[in-house]
């Protein structure tokens, strides 16, 4: 197995880190891991070294101004807003698309990374989309213990760091990472509306999902200490002419105390989460032809 590490250049002057794992022998599919709010690619590793070994091409990449992509470079004064990271993720999509123009490519979107697909530009390169751990980010879909603290982190934590720092300082504060200033300022609108990203940015980001037509298939962990059931399916009934489909995963399915918001892509799941992924790709297949006979929206 290989993995190659490369530059691509976005927006003329934008460089993103990228790495693209794969097998010898000719993938039979690509897969793009979107990563979460202020997670580094390296977090995705020893699953995209997994998922290559079982025959697919596999590409992760950090985000303009955070990760590998923002380098040495300061953050304070950083431009980038969320409609960025979306053309970054579309710039990789691209080239993974490029490389095997011939087989199906498919997204696995943690969290921010099963929402930004909603503002792709040309939807129609994707043949599905897995949403992991993902949902609205709407403040009252957030999951109790979140909920409770929430509010004071939008209204005064997030407001005063990202004055003061010029950015959002959040490996001081030990929350979410150090991000782009108009990243979070942009995110706490969303989180903040109803109607999540939809409502913040009106009928355009509207209009926008409701281009995507590839299937989705959220996997929703029962002890998610950030994301609730409600928020999955608000961020599905976003994506309104995509045929999708809740699972509901619980750590006692697979022997285990924890799984939580980010557990999937830990290594002591590579016996039992991650081999079933593979069914779930193929599911992606049978919720593509409920298209012929409309939209569906069920939960297992």
């Amino acid at each position: 197995m290989q993995t190659q590490q490369q530059q691509l250049q976005v927006d003329g002057g934008t460089t993103l880190a990228v790495r693209r794992y794969q097998s010898h022998g000719e993938a039979r599919a690509s897969i793009v891991i979107g990563g979460a709010m202020g997670v580094r690619q390296s977090f995705y590793e020893p699953f995209a070294h997994w998922l290559a070994q079982q025959g697919l091409q596999v590409w992760t990449f950090d985000y303009r101004g955070s990760g590998d992509s923002l380098g040495d470079a300061p953050l304070r004064g950083f431009e980038a807003d969320l409609f960025d990271w979306a053309r970054d993720y579309e710039a990789v999509i691209d080239a993974a698309k490029a490389a095997l123009p011939q087989q199906p490519l498919y997204l696995l979107g943690h969290s921010l990374g099963a929402q930004l697909p909603g503002f792709l530009q040309k939807p129609e390169q994707v043949d599905g989309l897995i949403s992991i751990a993902a949902g609205s980010g709407y403040w009252r879909e957030n999951a109790p213990q979140l909920k409770r603290s929430i509010l004071y982190f939008w209204f005064f934590v997030v407001p005063l760091a990202t004055r003061l720092w010029g950015y959002f300082p959040g490996r001081k504060l030990r929350k979410v990472g150090d991000l782009p200033r108009g990243v979070m300022l942009q995110w706490r609108r969303w989180c903040l509306n109803p109607r999540y990203s939809v409502g913040a940015e009106g009928e355009l980001a509207a209009r926008s999902y409701e281009r995507v037509r590839f299937p989705v298939l959220a996997l929703s962990m029962t002890d998610d200490e950030l994301m609730t059931l409600a928020g999955t399916r608000s961020l599905l009934s976003f994506y309104a002419a995509a045929p999708s489909a809740v699972e509901r995963i619980a750590p006692a399915d697979v022997q285990a105390k924890r799984i939580g918001h980010f557990g999937f892509f830990r290594e002591q799941f590579s016996q039992s989460l991650w081999p079933a992924l593979l069914d779930k790709l193929q599911r992606l297949t049978s919720l593509t032809a409920v298209q012929q006979s409309g939209v569906a929206h069920t939960t297992v």
